[in-house]
């Protein structure tokens, strides 16, 4: 037998070679058992932590062929059951999107997202990032499966930066999409913005089998703004998991999504928001705990 290019060529003639041909995905989680060893996990990220770690205006990535694609091929199928939503945006800045949680969806997809909370998918996530300590989300606040319908789009935002419940900083987000064949122009494309909110820094099309990884922070600007067009009218479609750390002190002040207008686009600023928080601003502690959820009532 000649060269491994000849067998390559033997074996799949000249196609392209594709992830289910051979084992090429970046985190290769075994798809029965979606398990993987802890050093596994660590070694697979050591190639892209120095990349991921100084890009600017803050560390992110996106990685193609993530996990072996069978695995995301079975939560394809399983999307067919979705059950009712347990969020659903249709305002100005998040239109036409809904959420699912993991505990409510079908058993394999849900044992993924265990698999992505587990210590290995940490030590994958810690070395890729350089954060360490990072803490899973059992509750899985805010993540779940987002489906993005055509006409919808999520603008420009930070996210909230306090888990309440468990008094944690967030860190880190990752988002894997499931998108098969899908194309720029079909809108709904992933967007890091710099810090001053000038200019577009990079984009990622949602496509199947991509990962998006970003450290999060009160000006890690970051959406999909475009709308959803795709043809035949499918969703967008993602997995989304959130990672803290125990570093949140009474020093910090807590916020909520804050949403950023492009500049010289239609986007508008979530006025309700900026009243709250120039009121958090505004008001001493003592008062604000006392009449700031009756404020919210009569809108402010």
């Amino acid at each position: 037998m000649g060269n491994p290019s000849e067998l390559v060529s033997i074996l799949f003639g000249d196609c392209p070679l594709k992830a289910e041909h051979y084992d090429m995905a970046i985190l290769n989680l075994d798809p029965e058992t979606l398990l993987i060893s802890t050093d596994a996990a660590r070694n697979a990220a050591k190639p892209h932590a120095e990349i991921y770690q100084n890009r600017e205006p803050y560390p992110y990535g996106g990685f193609d062929d993530f996990l072996p694609p069978e695995i995301l091929d079975r939560v394809l199928e399983e999307m067919s059951q979705l059950p009712d939503a347990e969020t659903s945006f249709d305002r100005a800045q998040e239109k036409l999107k809904t959420s699912y949680q993991p505990e409510r969806l079908p058993p394999y997809t849900r044992a993924l997202f265990y698999a992505l909370n587990s210590r290995p998918v940490l030590a994958f996530l810690e070395e890729l990032t350089g954060i360490r300590g990072l803490i899973p989300d059992p509750y899985f606040m805010g993540g779940g499966i987002h489906r993005v319908a055509n006409g919808g789009h999520l603008d420009i935002h930070a996210d909230f930066n306090h888990h309440k419940l468990m008094n944690l900083e967030r860190r880190l987000n990752i988002l894997i999409y499931l998108n098969k064949n899908w194309k720029e122009e079909y809108g709904g494309s992933f967007e890091i913005w710099n810090k001053d909110m000038t200019e577009k820094v990079e984009g990622f099309v949602p496509v199947f089998n991509r990962m998006c990884c970003f450290n999060t922070s009160s000006d890690s600007w970051h959406g999909n703004p475009e709308t959803v067009n795709h043809p035949n009218g499918e969703a967008r479609m993602s997995i989304a998991l959130y990672y803290y750390t125990a570093t949140w002190d009474s020093t910090r002040k807590g916020h909520t999504t804050l949403f950023k207008p492009r500049p010289g686009t239609a986007d508008q600023p979530d006025r309700v928001i900026a009243r709250r928080e120039w009121l958090q601003d505004v008001l001493p502690p003592f008062i604000h705990r006392k009449i700031g959820h009756r404020l919210q009532r009569f809108g402010f």
